[in-house]
């Protein structure tokens, strides 16, 4: 079995810093195989914010991989943003936009899904996707195929804001590759279940992380999701911040079934 931390939406610049303790103890404790983080790693994209960012991630033992979010590109410059928007990610948290990791039961493979151009939706290219699913047609049939991106590609009907452009087409494409487990943030709520979108009557799991460290919360408590997956399951549990106890704790639980041929089928 495999572990993962799932860590979104930190807002470096715009976070609790009585958080951030509590968050990298509760972390380290669990000791994960790999904790990704869905983007947002600063509020404004300021040098001193991805500081904080690096020094953050520098604290966790375990392996971190990341993808932009829209926050981590200047909005308020636009010659910076349009001409060298990934500057300040790459010198602070990766140079690589699109990274992948792999153990024996699971691959997780990076998309960046931040447009400079629109920078509140984002944008899934064609060649961003012909990259994730070429990194998923590399890795043996067994293994689940994991993928992080910042934008969701379905949004909860309770949600406002605008779903990426084209999002159904690339979600059916990704799923036709392989795609397991699709884990995101942007909209700062939780959510998990299976998308709605199938193809070739199989679908996967989408899996929204809140805020783990920002103030800018949508009615929820600041949260993380650690991911168990095996042969035959995946299992989710929710870690939300309880104000009273000053500790992230268990407080919901999903588990989705792994078919024979590696699917996702219906929650258990």
């Amino acid at each position: 079995m495999s572990t993962l931390v799932h860590l979104s939406d930190l807002h470096f610049g715009k976070d609790r810093p009585d958080l951030l303790e509590p968050l990298l103890s509760c972390v380290n404790e669990l000791n994960p195989d790999i904790v990704a983080i869905s983007g947002d790693f600063t509020q404004r994209a300021r040098r001193s914010q991805f500081e904080e960012a690096h020094n953050f991630i520098q604290r966790i033992n375990a392996p971190v991989l990341g993808v932009p979010g829209n926050h981590d590109v200047l909005l308020d410059r636009p010659f910076q943003r349009f001409f060298m928007p990934w500057r300040r990610y790459r010198k602070w948290i990766n140079a690589d936009l699109t990274p992948r990791y792999e153990d024996n039961d699971m691959v997780v493979i990076g998309i960046n899904s931040v447009d400079r151009f629109s920078w509140q939706t984002g944008k899934l290219t064609a060649g961003r996707i012909a990259h994730a699913c070429k990194a998923m047609d590399d890795t043996a049939a067994r293994k689940a195929r994991v993928l992080v991106v910042h934008h969701p590609l379905e949004h909860p009907n309770h949600t406002k804001k605008k779903p990426i452009p084209g999002a159904e087409i690339a979600l059916e494409k990704l799923l036709s590759c392989g795609a397991n487990l699709i884990l995101s943030g942007h909209l700062h709520t939780w959510h998990a279940e299976n998308f709605t979108v199938e193809s070739g009557g199989t679908t996967a799991i989408q899996l929204h992380a809140g805020t783990s460290l920002s103030s800018r919360v949508r009615g929820e408590p600041n949260d993380f999701n650690l991911v168990k997956i095996s042969d035959d399951q995946v299992c989710v549990d929710r870690l939300s911040f309880n104000e009273d106890k000053r500790v992230f704790e268990t407080t919901e639980a999903r588990t989705f079934n792994r078919a024979s041929d590696h699917q996702i089928s219906d929650e258990v």
